[in-house]
């Protein structure tokens, strides 16, 4: 039965209705971080995108498997920590526990399996082996190479011809190679860097190499969907098909290739010479709360390119604003069933390739709505179906009062800084006291002093409701 869920997929570059290999079963693997840096926003896209789509995936199918590697063996990890002046180990733990703690504050669900390279090199070894049985690739000088002639439609992914890919893998143009465009399955490592016994001597593993064992381990040798960004698809996931299909005998390695845009910054690329390179963790330290960050990352399309702005961040911040402003007015109440009109139209977006421009639209115009209904029934459904489609977003995660009165962004904490909520609540106290004894003037004095501390007050029929000024 199908569930109506279209994706774009990269390899026949069009939109196609989705069928999961095994009926009710999903099988996603998503290329995660390679732990030897905080993850900048660049790196946080495709996490945000593909739990996203793994939110909606769970709703339509019983089994869902989302797995999402770790890299923590890669000349970039040995480089960074002889740099620091750390141990490899120290360096990955480090940066592992840093992003699990970002990408929590961004509201990503963990995945169902998170591999590590390191677990899986056995793995490795002998996908390699089954390789160089086959002919499909060679030893050299103590390295282990992937020889690309053999494989008929190597840059089927990318469409690119060989010279296209040579000049894109910044290949190098080595003696031990029988052809430029082969790539490193295996390398020998020296005394001082991470290595295993193998066949062809210490050494480890080649990157590529490495999502190919650790996505067959867990989903089998074909499965349904490989995410990741834009920038991988050549030479990283055009040689994960090579790879797989050649150790597989030809199998299908992946039914459905999904990858997100780029990022860019103030309409430039992102650099550290421009200035313009942040990380997760340093907009979270200026006080970006994960959720305005979130929702700026889902802002565009997820196959167009997204320009990242501190001024999209205060967007975002004033729409959430909004949306928690609708819950609170009906008191936060999201119990019962949701509107099913509105729900129709959020999960139609949804599912035409993962649209959630015009979903998010769907919340706004339900906040709209809600903010002008009278009827209790009607609220509580539009509220309910608020809350819903939120949690299909990741978004909405906080109770309304909590958003208004904890929640601050750095546009806000200028003109606002700390505010005591018991003290608020004192004052608040105070001022209902006034108004019921008719002392009209220190009512409105109290109110000017709170409106100096940065705190706006909303009278209603359920009475006095404050959140922060911004």
């Amino acid at each position: 039965m199908s569930t109506g869920l279209v994706l774009h997929n990269t390899l026949s570059r069009r939109k196609e209705p989705f069928k999961p290999l095994h009926k009710g079963r999903v099988g996603m693997y998503v290329c995660g971080p390679t732990v030897y840096d905080f993850a900048h926003i660049g790196n946080a896209r495709p996490i945000v995108v593909f739990d996203t789509l793994y939110r909606l995936l769970k709703t339509l199918y019983d089994e869902v498997t989302y797995v999402r590697n770790i890299t923590d063996v890669d000349d970039k990890i040995i480089k960074a920590a002889a740099e620091n002046g750390e141990p490899i180990e120290a360096l990955t733990e480090r940066t592992i526990k840093v992003f699990h703690e970002d990408m929590t504050a961004l509201k990503a669900l963990p995945p169902d399996i998170e591999p590590r390279a390191t677990q899986h090199i056995d793995d490795m070894i002998a996908l390699i082996e089954k390789l160089v049985e086959s002919g499909h690739a060679y030893e050299s000088e103590g390295q282990v190479l992937f020889h690309v002639p053999f494989m008929s439609d190597y840059g089927r992914l990318s469409r690119c011809d060989r010279e296209e890919m040579i000049a894109g893998a910044r290949v190098e143009v080595a003696s031990y190679k029988k052809d430029p465009a082969d790539f490193l399955l295996w390398k020998p490592s020296n005394p001082d860097q991470p290595g295993w016994n193998s066949p062809w001597g210490r050494g480890r593993p080649g990157w590529h190499v490495e999502c190919s064992a650790m996505s067959a381990t867990h989903l089998g040798d074909t499965f349904d969907i490989h995410g990741g960004g834009l920038d991988l698809v050549f030479p990283h996931h055009e040689n994960e098909i090579a790879q797989s299909r050649c150790a597989h005998d030809g199998a299908p390695f992946v039914r459905y290739w999904v990858h997100n845009g780029y990022v860019i910054v103030e309409g430039e690329k992102m650099s550290k010479s421009l200035g313009n390179f942040f990380t997760v963790r340093e907009l979270l330290e200026e006080g970006w709360p994960g959720e305005v960050i979130r929702l700026t990352l889902l802002s565009a399309h997820y196959r167009q390119p997204l320009d990242f702005t501190r001024d999209k961040l205060k967007d975002s911040k004033a729409q959430l604003d909004r949306l928690y402003g609708a819950l609170r007015r009906v008191g936060g109440d999201a119990k019962g069933k949701p509107d099913e009109a509105t729900m129709t139209e959020f999960r139609a977006a949804l599912l035409d390739d993962l649209n959630v421009p015009l979903a998010l639209s769907v919340l706004h115009e339900t906040a709209g709505v809600l903010n002008k209904a009278e009827d209790k029934g009607k609220q509580a459904k539009l509220a309910r179906a608020l809350f819903v489609m939120g949690e299909g977003l990741g978004l909405l995660n906080l109770a309304p009062e909590a958003w208004f009165k904890e929640v601050q962004s750095p546009a806000e904490e200028g003109a606002t800084g700390g505010i005591d909520g018991q003290w608020v609540e004192d004052r608040i106290a105070a001022r209902e006291a006034a108004r019921e004894g008719r002392d009209f003037p220190a009512a409105d004095c109290i109110r000017d002093e709170l409106a100096a501390a940065g705190v706006v007050l909303e009278d209603g029929p359920d009475g006095t409701t404050w959140r922060r000024a911004g």
